[in-house]
């Protein structure tokens, strides 16, 4: 089984993929190959492609409850196994799961600068307001450098956001004090919200890597998030990236353009933008039940 994952794993890094879709990916393929048995009971091994064994482990991912998102991962990885780093000529005849269509969840105004004024900690409080004044993904703010802040030109240059894609998205001026202060004796490399506490451990206590020592954990970020949506008392099952959802939905409701919207938020389709606009119908918040 190792073998084969590890073959995996040096596609998928030659590819470029990004750390996460390899570790989801691998995650995947191993949950699939001890499905088949390690070593496997079918005749030719993982090389073997078999239909229904592929359907039926999808089934089971589905009976425990996982989400169609989450299934489509597993389909993905079985598909780049096979087709990819086995190079079988064959047609994946495998159906992807649907997913629920689910509105995103998006915050008022005053629920977000109540949530911000909730955290009495300056560098968690500048965390979530960049989160949600820029936009940014909880990755992406993490990982945010003294070089990718614009100060003059207040833009912010996200590098390798999702998909390994670089964008340009707006900087809150209304934070251009407190940015300032903390770039205060920083070189241009460093982490814009750097940890404290120095090199980060994994969850086996082994010591991560360069690229991510000195930062925050997204972890860290989605804790100060929820601890003080908690402490607002606001009943909305919302997450970190809420932020993000309020950000695109209150620029709309502003009346910026939809194209510009899909740029800061480095939308590659359109009408991943678009489910915004079923939050900022104002005719339809207009609209009053005859009850």
């Amino acid at each position: 089984m190792q073998e084969f994952l590890d073959k995996v794993k040096v596609e998928l890094k030659y590819r470029n993929y990004s750390p996460k879709t390899v570790d989801a990916y691998s995650g995947a393929l191993k949950s699939f190959f001890s499905f088949l048995g390690d070593p496997p009971a079918q005749v030719g091994g993982y090389e073997k492609y078999d239909e229904f064994k592929v359907k039926k482990y999808l089934i089971g991912l589905r009976d425990r409850g996982l989400s169609g998102q989450t299934t489509n991962v597993h389909l993905n990885a079985i598909k780049f196994f096979y087709e990819q780093v086995l190079k079988m000529p064959f047609k994946l005849d495998v159906h992807f799961a649907r997913k629920a269509k689910r509105l995103p969840v998006v915050l008022s105004r005053e629920e977000i600068a109540a949530i911000i004024a909730a955290i009495a900690n300056t560098k968690h409080r500048l965390l979530v307001a960049l989160a949600y004044g820029a936009g940014l993904r909880v990755s992406e703010v993490v990982r945010l450098k003294v070089r990718d802040v614009d100060l003059p030109n207040l833009q912010i240059n996200v590098r390798e956001g999702k998909g390994q894609k670089d964008r340009v998205t707006v900087f809150p001026e209304k934070l251009k004090n407190d940015v300032t202060q903390f770039m205060a004796g920083k070189t241009a490399d460093d982490f814009l919200l750097a940890s404290e506490r120095g090199a980060r451990l994994d969850s086996l206590n082994k010591s991560l890597g360069d690229a991510r020592r000195g930062r925050l954990t997204e972890r860290t970020a989605q804790i100060v998030f929820e601890r003080a949506l908690k402490k607002t008392g606001i009943a909305k099952v919302a997450t970190f990236h809420s932020l993000r959802h309020s950000f695109a939905t209150h620029l709309l409701e502003n009346g910026v353009d939809m194209r510009y919207v899909q740029a800061l938020l480095g939308h590659a389709n359109i009408r991943t933008t678009q489910i915004y606009t079923h939050l900022t119908n104002v005719a339809l918040k207009n609209i009053r039940s005859p009850l």
